[in-house]
């Protein structure tokens, strides 16, 4: 490979190592503040003790999300530093920002972790909501910096230099709005079906006491309530963040899509191959106007091919693959949701869901992930070849350094390293620490305090 494309790969996995645990730390602290707040109201000490549980996980992968992170942050200035005196001089407010988030969410995640027992019930919710926020916060800002390189705003140039900045302009760019809250959604239901997944997987377990196997069915139907409701979400979200890509980045659309001819009434394209010799994309089921409606609320909307656009500035075209299989993911996490809770209302009752159901469902935190793996490389490789839409070329950023290709092997050896780690420890703390155990101990404190 080429040093460009080195590069590329080196942050490109650096990036998709970190964003598993920056997924999980915005998606679990929802998910404990969700079974703080039942806990609350319905005083099933089941909650709380899920909501312990995943404390202690979140713990762990914050553990590892805060290295991974300084590695990405180093890596954007050494691997993309023409880029970054772009960033300095026009979209630095995010990045600032970003560290009274992190602090807020380290904070209140010491505060809970160590101090719960002796909040009032008033100040449990609120440490762990500033635990969401604080990561929810981090995930936004960053999301705005990145939305910003595909709908950049808030400067101009003069003779190749950049003048009139206007930070607040940048930071609010026309992406800002759906890709936060995508972001936000997406990583909402990523935290409920990783439990949701797990939570399966034990009820797959025969020898389980019936406690162990009530608090499992009890995780397990709340996640997959929560990751259902947030996969529509997503989808809905989705909708618009496509009209998005229509107005202003429509290479990116035409590329997601295998759209290479402008048309008005254009279909939607679901699955097939692109053939670039043939210009045109094969073996796809088109769904009629589709696209059209998809991109402007309205079936005779023209959508540009990529046939309009040169050559040199089309987008790599395995993004429709990527595009495909996240909104497949999607679409099957949301239809598993409905039917297991359609099932679960059936069989009420019985108690557990059937088991050719439970090892579909053992797998949806998997398939979550991969989504949000496969949309973060959609968004960034369908913006290629640039790193800031029309303004700078990748080619134009990247360090001119030379022998990237040994900080590659050892930066994928440090991240396998890291992630067999993380297994290790979690396996080791949940063996050392068993349900039944920490079962006992809340039995123990019966006058734990409730609004």
């Amino acid at each position: 490979m080429d040093e460009l494309t080195i590069a590329r790969s080196l942050f490109g996995s650096s990036l998709a190592f970190h964003i598993i645990f920056a997924t999980l730390g915005v998606g679990l602290p929802f998910m404990i503040l969700i079974s703080e707040i039942i806990y609350q109201v319905t005083g099933d000490r089941d909650y709380t003790l899920m909501a312990k549980r995943w404390t202690k996980a979140q713990a762990i992968l914050l553990g590892v999300a805060i290295p991974s992170g300084t590695i990405v942050g180093v890596q954007l200035s050494l691997l993309w530093p023409r880029f970054m005196e772009v960033v300095g001089e026009v979209i630095a407010l995010p990045f600032q920002i970003e560290l009274f988030a992190f602090f807020i969410e380290a904070l209140f995640m010491s505060i809970y972790v160590y101090a719960a027992d002796r909040l009032s019930p008033v100040s449990r919710i609120a440490s762990v909501f500033l635990v969401a926020l604080g990561g929810g916060a981090s995930a936004v800002l960053i999301t705005s910096a990145n939305a910003w390189m595909n709908t950049p705003t808030g400067f101009e140039t003069s003779d190749g230099q950049i003048t009139n900045v206007q930070p607040m302009q940048a930071f609010f760019n026309p992406s800002f709005p759906s890709a936060a809250l995508h972001v936000l959604v997406s990583a909402w239901m990523t935290g409920a079906f990783v439990i949701a997944g797990l939570a399966a997987w034990r009820l797959l377990r025969r020898k389980q006491g019936y406690r162990e196997v009530r608090y499992h069915q009890k995780a397990l139907m709340m996640s997959l309530a929560v990751g259902g409701i947030m996969s529509l979400a997503t989808a809905w979200n989705g909708h618009a963040a496509g009209q998005v890509l229509y107005e202003y980045q429509p290479e990116k659309l035409a590329a997601a899509e295998g759209h290479f001819e402008t048309q008005a009434y254009a279909p939607l394209a679901l699955g097939g191959v692109v053939d670039l010799e043939k210009g045109e994309l094969v073996g796809a089921i088109k769904i009629p106007w589709m696209l059209s409606f998809l991109a402007d609320n309205r079936f005779d909307a023209v959508v540009k091919g990529l046939n309009d656009f040169p050559r040199e500035n089309w987008p790599p075209f395995y993004v429709h693959t990527l595009f495909n299989l996240m909104v497949g993911i999607g679409t099957l996490l949301m239809i598993l949701s409905l039917v297991s809770w359609i099932i679960k209302w059936r069989r009420r009752h019985r108690e557990a869901l059937p088991r050719w159901l439970l090892w579909i469902l053992s797998s949806t935190g998997i398939l979550s992930m991969l989504a949000i793996e496969f949309g973060w490389i959609f968004t960034c490789s369908g913006r290629q070849p640039w790193t800031v839409y029309h303004y700078q070329r990748t080619a134009e950023s990247v360090t001119r350094a030379t022998g990237l290709g040994l900080w590659f092997v050892l930066f994928i050896s440090l991240y396998i390293l890291l992630f067999i780690g993380t297994i290790l420890v979690m396996r080791s703390y949940f063996k050392r620490h068993p349900l039944q155990d920490e079962w006992k101990q809340i039995q123990a404190h019966p006058t734990e305090r409730r609004w």
